[in-house]
């Protein structure tokens, strides 16, 4: 696992940096210590669903919300960071991934700047590419550690939403491509299976489990369970 730089060297460098992929630092007081020693292994994305980035900013710093983020990412590229990647911030709440709870313990989460009702833009997306490449070499975070809102909140959560550009990580080599998991039987309780064995553990019905996936995967996808479902 890498370590974080301290503190007061990223915060001194953020404040005088001009490079644009140089996250600017605006603090949040909504984080503490990672629990019981866990270090960064997953990477949350997530949309912010607020009508702007100032909004957005103002709710994730703001004590009474009891949420936060390591990063938000403006629609223009511009890094805003809140949290350091040290520390624990308050972004995933309840779920799992992999058997893995207390996901905040385990993981950076970053925020888009987005409705959650329009694509991504090139160059929020350009940024994303080059922060999520910094935090997988830092803390040694592989392509599956990469994952959305959704994956580890099937049952409450849609971000970063059908809009989202997966594959465009997935060339990069920045989140998992799909892999096949079909195993013989093709009904719901051979998906269930198969979509535990791709990561999704949250305890939810079928019906939920197979709209996550398909968030996911295949977000133009509809009806009943087909083989590329399997696709996981």
């Amino acid at each position: 696992m890498g370590t974080a730089m301290p503190a007061l060297g990223i915060r001194r460098s953020i404040a005088t940096s001009t490079d644009s992929s140089v996250p600017v630092w605006h603090g949040s007081p909504n984080c503490g210590p990672r629990r019981d020693g866990l270090t960064p292994s997953l990477v949350v994305v997530h949309y912010t669903a607020m009508r702007n980035k100032q909004v957005a900013l103002e709710r994730l710093c703001d004590p009474s919300a009891e949420v936060s983020a390591h990063y938000l990412i403006c629609t223009g590229g511009t890094i805003i960071q809140m949290v350091e990647e040290a520390d624990r911030a308050w972004h995933a709440g309840a779920g799992e991934w992999r058997d893995m709870t207390d996901i905040n313990s385990r993981s950076i989460g970053i925020e888009l700047d987005n409705a959650g009702d329009h694509p991504f833009p090139d160059p929020q997306m350009r940024a994303l590419e080059t922060l999520l490449s910094g935090i997988m070499s830092r803390w040694s975070v592989p392509p599956e550690g990469i994952i959305g809102h959704s994956d580890m909140a099937p049952a409450r959560k849609f971000d970063p939403g059908p809009r989202f550009d997966w594959t465009r990580l997935e060339r990069l080599g920045l989140a998992a491509p799909a892999q096949d998991f079909a195993e013989g039987d093709l009904e719901a309780a051979g998906f269930i299976r198969a979509a535990q064995k791709a990561g999704f553990t949250a305890d939810v019905p079928f019906e939920t489990l197979l709209a996550a996936t398909r968030l996911r995967r295949a977000p133009w996808r509809s009806g009943p369970l087909q083989r590329a479902d399997f696709l996981l």
